[in-house]
């Protein structure tokens, strides 16, 4: 038989509070899981960990931040021994955030669980990873719905409209090179 997992009163850590680490935490707060962060910002009506904590604490691990020369590695060796046996541990964020060596090596052991859409060496996936049953590998498409898409195409469309008109684009990410 195919069982899943009872969500309520399970504890998710939610890493990296941004617009969609937020969401998220929100999302599990609505399925009746208790939610901890962390985030180096602190934002009001969350309940915050210091990383260790949260990964020693949470039964479902989700990742969310950006990498970064810090970032880069966040969850290595030894933070993977801090997990729960039966741990879940989700990256949707940037597959550098995990010592994937280390991760396949714990994932070998049984002992925790994984949910992957995003690869160290992406598009290349560690034939290991693609050998283990306790993990799920997507092939980063998180942002593969109709509704993304069309928010990605209308965003471009709008940013083409405003630079023939002689306007910034908004999300123009270097405004210092525009020259006049």
């Amino acid at each position: 038989l195919l069982l899943g997992l009872e969500l309520k009163g399970r504890v998710l850590g939610v890493v990296g509070c941004g617009r969609i680490g937020s969401e998220v935490a929100r999302i599990g707060v609505s399925l009746g899981l208790q939610v901890i962060v962390y985030d180096r910002v602190k934002k009001e009506g969350f309940v915050y960990r210091t990383l260790d904590r949260l990964l020693a604490e949470a039964d479902i691990i989700t990742l969310h931040l950006p990498l970064t020369e810090e970032t880069r590695h966040l969850i290595d060796r030894k933070r993977l021994s801090l997990l729960k046996d039966g741990a879940i541990l989700i990256n949707t964020g940037r597959g550098a955030l995990i010592d994937e060596s280390a991760l396949i090596e714990v994932l070998k052991r049984g002992r925790i669980r994984a949910g992957l859409d995003v690869y160290e060496r992406e598009p290349l996936v560690p034939e290991e990873l693609k050998s283990l049953n306790n993990v799920i590998l997507l092939p980063h498409i998180g942002s593969a719905t109709h509704h993304a898409r069309y928010q990605m195409s209308r965003l471009c469309f709008e940013g083409i409209r405003a630079v023939l008109s002689g306007e910034l684009p908004q999300n123009l990410v270097n405004p210092e090179v525009r020259s006049g």
